[in-house]
């Protein structure tokens, strides 16, 4: 039977995530604010608007398209999902929300004197991501290697139990790996990685996958 994935969106288009999971061989169910349903087998955090300052203890210093009912559920979803020991995939928004459930940080505007690809407006920018050797982006794509990237805010203060396993050319910390917890957190979107100039964000959605299987 294949895998069935709970995946937390902020109520838009949710079809490339839905096809990336088919792809690999799951079941997605994508909704807005759902509730903590341990019977999926896995955990999708999606991309989307930014988390409230507040819940990193800062005041609104850029961030924008701020959705509160969205964080409460996701960070309940967490405690849900990592409590039961439930494998977590989290993309872009959901890469920040997994850093700040486990109590680090996030910087609300990367600024436009850094490399053009963190500008959300501009959509898709592919760049090279360095990987930390023996870390499973490693694993799968080697040392160096094009992702996609559509954001403005990136990982702050890293939260308890994660070590940052890959990073752009600027710095910003592209993927974490947690000491004891089956997520895998990335700050690129491998849903929208499926054409040549990235590697192919297939393989993290079937390693996934076999996690939650």
């Amino acid at each position: 039977m294949s895998p069935r994935i709970l995946i937390s969106t902020g109520g838009g288009d949710a079809a490339n995530y839905l096809a990336a999971l088919a792809a690999a061989g799951g079941a997605g169910d994508a909704r807005y604010l759902p509730a903590p349903d341990l019977g999926y087998d896995g955990l999708l955090l999606a991309g989307g608007g930014d988390m409230d300052p507040a819940l990193f203890g800062q005041e609104n210093r850029g961030s924008r398209g701020i959705d509160r009912a969205r964080d409460r559920a996701e960070l309940a979803l967490l405690d849900a999902f990592c409590g039961a020991g439930k494998p977590v995939l989290a993309v872009c928004r959901g890469h920040q929300v997994v850093n700040v459930w486990l109590g680090g940080g996030l910087i609300q505007d990367l600024g436009p004197g850094l490399v053009p690809f963190h500008r959300k407006e501009e959509g898709d920018q592919v760049h090279l991501v360095q990987a930390e050797k023996g870390t499973l982006l490693h694993q799968l794509y080697g040392p160096v290697f094009p992702v996609n990237s559509s954001h403005h805010q990136g990982l702050g203060p890293l939260g308890r139990g994660l070590r940052a396993t890959a990073w752009a050319e600027d710095g910003v910390v592209e993927a974490v790996e947690h000491e004891a917890l089956p997520i895998l957190s990335v700050q690129f979107h491998p849903e929208r990685m499926i054409g040549p100039d990235t590697v192919d964000g297939g393989a993290l959605f079937r390693i996934f996958l076999d996690l939650c299987g």
